[in-house]
């Protein structure tokens, strides 16, 4: 196996990982952003007001984008044990 593809398989491996976090992460940072406001705008400054809209919109994030998220986790595992016959030459 030569360098270039361990780099290959490493670069694809970020890849995906960061395709399965971003749904899940961008949805915390505009959720995040909006309460920020909400609170700077009210002076309300609770911490569980943070808390539970984050947490039931990345509930609502997973449900949304996880099927979408296990079809993709689901065909890279499987690209990649089909590639071990080719990369152990």
């Amino acid at each position: 196996m030569s360098p270039e593809e361990v780099l290959a398989v490493g670069r694809h491996a970020l890849e995906v990982t960061l395709l399965l976090a971003a749904p899940l992460l961008l949805t915390a940072l505009v959720v995040g952003l909006l309460v920020g406001i909400f609170q700077a705008a009210t002076q309300v400054n609770e911490m569980t007001l943070s808390f539970i809209p984050k947490l039931i919109a990345m509930a609502a994030a997973l449900m949304l984008a996880g099927p979408w998220m296990l079809k993709l986790i689901v065909a890279y595992t499987r690209e990649l044990f089909e590639s071990i016959p080719g990369l152990l030459r």
